[in-house]
């Protein structure tokens, strides 16, 4: 079982800026596929970002241009970096890994098909 954990979660203001981290054995942060995902209170979990192990990075429309996903030199901690924060990016953030070939899927199959997940950590925006 594949331990990943979250942190950096917090409460900001519109426009603020916030840096999720999730920390995972090397041997996944550096080969397999990575993402993030949000499930706001009431909806269903989606795909906000998603990175392969040679580090492309794929967006959700909604967030393109304002967050940024990126691994650490060691390939032990997998970030998201979000700015220009809006009230609808208020959610539980969760970090989680799978196969290589989850980053070329659709961002609406990724929720269900990704096998390792973190406890997330929870982002609230005011406006």
């Amino acid at each position: 079982q594949v331990e990943l954990k979250e942190s950096g979660g917090g409460s900001v203001q519109t426009g603020g800026s916030l840096r999720l981290s999730c920390e995972a054995p090397a041997f996944v942060v550096g080969r397999w596929c990575m993402g993030w995902f949000r499930q706001a209170q009431g909806k269903e979990r989606e795909a906000v970002a998603s990175i392969e192990p040679g580090g492309v990075g794929t967006y959700a429309d909604s967030v393109k241009g304002r967050f940024t996903i990126a691994k650490d030199t060691g390939d032990t901690i997998l970030y998201l970096h979000m700015n220009n924060l809006r009230p609808d990016d208020t959610a539980t953030y969760y970090c989680a890994a799978g196969p290589t070939f989850l980053c070329a899927l659709d961002m609406s199959e990724q929720p269900r098909r990704f096998g390792a997940w973190g406890k997330g950590t929870l982002v609230t925006v005011s406006s």
